[in-house]
């Protein structure tokens, strides 16, 4: 039973690093921009003041949460969505390869234009 426990032990270890690389998904609501905190609840979003909802959530480019104290100050490309007061609702830093997909909406006229396709995780122009 032991040898069972530290066999699926080992396997999972293995696996973390694979699984952190998958490629995230996103919805249509998710607009590409810079995502800087300044000291929370306040950041800036493509240069501009925002503010951090109560239970926002960050995600690193790995996958994993990331808490707004330990990136103050520092400026990501990121997708994010916002509450409809405008508050920020989620970003997720995004990884080396989402950066590679250039084509993504910055702002929501944009997004009400474009069509996405989610399976592919691509936004197409008209």
């Amino acid at each position: 039973m032991n040898r069972c426990a530290l066999f699926a032990a080992t396997v999972l270890v293995a696996a973390a690093p694979a699984l952190a690389q998958t490629h995230r998904t996103f919805t249509a609501e998710a607009l590409r921009g810079d995502f800087k905190v300044v000291l929370a609840p306040e950041a800036r979003l493509n240069g501009k003041p925002a503010l951090l909802s109560p239970g926002h959530r960050i995600w690193g480019a790995d996958g994993h949460q990331v808490l707004h104290g330990a990136i103050v100050g520092q400026t990501f490309p990121v997708h994010y969505t916002l509450w409809p007061d405008g508050m920020i609702k989620e970003v997720w830093i995004l990884s080396a390869t989402e950066r590679a997909n250039k084509t993504w909406p910055t702002t929501p006229a944009q997004a009400a234009q474009w069509r996405f396709e989610p399976g592919t995780q691509t936004w197409s122009k008209p």
